[in-house]
């Protein structure tokens, strides 16, 4: 089979309505190159053993997204249609920056196998290791490995957005601790809520792929019996309360779930959100104290924030 890839040159701001217009049309993943995360790590000496430098080649100084369509009749009016959609982000108070949307024709077999050049074995918080299912790794004392195929599918864990979640769940998750992974992606935090002990973990996500991708590395990592995963919206497929709800989505996602978010927590809950770039904190931050939600703290990370909330009057820690 040929693929087409579509790659879209925007910002770090539009990364992830891009990213969504690109599922929508059909891709199961996408690649982001952003240099704004680069940036970062190249200050992070302890990243360079996990990042491919090729990567930071010919670099353009905006965000590009990259997605894989398979050949069809209707390819070219997805790629017109895709291109009509990105236009009208702006209206929406999003700058896409150029906007510019490009293909190219490449082969199954190139394809499957070049993506692999971004996905290194990468530590995590203190102890958690995500390892690609096709690298050797020898774990060190105290370490959970995570292994790791997201295919076609979702985040690999590199993305800072990820490492603050998985940083966070490392402080909250305890013994007979019940976790929320509310798009879950290809279930990195789902699973590391798990290895960490966590009791009881519900992945929930709206895309199917996602969902499959979440059923495959629960079943590599085995832990089948402490990882359920739900294909819905949050409010629809789940009925539990949780001890932690971790959300790695976006800060205007966040922010409707949040309106619901204390009736899925438990008396003393925590809420970790993620995936919110620097210029939107202030306005999550008021979001979760408008909904009755203390603000524990606020990380950062490259050009992304995450937030930690506990229902108020909850023990803080």
């Amino acid at each position: 089979m040929e693929w087409v890839e579509v790659s879209i040159k925007t910002t770090t701001e539009a990364v992830e309505a891009v990213s969504n217009i690109l599922y929508d049309a059909g891709v199961a993943g996408v690649v982001i190159e952003d240099p704004n995360d680069l940036n970062f790590l190249e200050k992070d000496e302890n990243s360079w053993d996990y990042v491919d430098e090729s990567i930071f080649q010919n670099l353009y100084e905006g965000a590009i997204v990259k997605g894989y369509l398979p050949e069809s009749p209707v390819l070219i009016d997805k790629i017109e249609e895709i291109r009509q959609l990105v236009a009208l982000l702006p209206e929406y108070g999003l700058d896409i920056g150029i906007g510019e949307v490009t293909t190219l024709e490449v082969h199954e077999e190139d394809w499957s196998h070049s993506w692999k050049k971004y996905y290194k074995t990468t530590k995590l918080g203190k102890n958690i290791v995500i390892k690609p299912t096709w690298e050797i790794y020898e774990q060190k004392q105290g370490e959970l490995v995570i292994e790791m195929d997201p295919g076609m599918a979702f985040g690999t864990g590199t993305h800072e957005t990820t490492m603050m979640c998985v940083m966070e769940l490392e402080n909250y998750v305890k013994e007979n601790t019940t976790v929320f992974d509310i798009g879950c992606g290809s279930g990195i935090l789902a699973i590391t809520a798990a290895k960490l002990g966590a009791e009881k973990v519900i992945a929930v996500d709206i895309d199917e792929v996602a969902v499959d991708a979440t059923a495959n590395n629960v079943k590599l990592n085995a832990v089948e019996n402490i990882v359920s995963i739900r294909r819905g919206n949050l409010m629809e497929v789940v009925t539990e309360k949780a001890d932690v709800v971790v959300a790695n989505i976006i800060a205007e996602i966040i922010m409707i779930l949040s309106k619901d978010i204390k009736s899925f927590l438990t008396e003393d809950g925590t809420f970790i959100a993620s995936g919110i770039i620097l210029d939107k904190v202030d306005a999550v931050k008021e979001n979760l104290i408008s909904v009755g939600l203390d603000v524990l703290k606020v990380e950062t990370m490259g050009e992304w924030a995450a937030i930690v909330s506990k229902v108020k009057g909850g023990k803080h820690e």
